[in-house]
């Protein structure tokens, strides 16, 4: 699974737009107060995690995206 089928699957779910960003798919704007995240981390990985009172917080670091998106996945449904 990519972040476009991450995206897909998630509307499919019925989860709210509000509640997760995906890195370069879905930013929502204006940006929510909280939510979960998955997003490249430099050259070496994915994270996943969640964005509260301000502060991104990691969750998890996975080697690719497949295994970042089944991730979030997993924590949104």
């Amino acid at each position: 699974m990519d972040r476009r089928a991450l995206q897909a699957a998630l509307v499919e779910a019925r989860i709210p737009g509000g509640y997760y960003r995906i890195e370069g798919v879905h930013e929502p704007a204006p940006t929510p107060p909280d939510f979960l995240f998955v997003r490249r981390r430099g050259d070496t990985g994915w994270e996943t995690g969640a964005f509260e009172h301000g502060t991104y917080e990691v969750i998890a670091r996975h080697p690719d995206e497949a295994t970042a998106c089944a991730h979030l996945l997993r924590l949104l449904v």
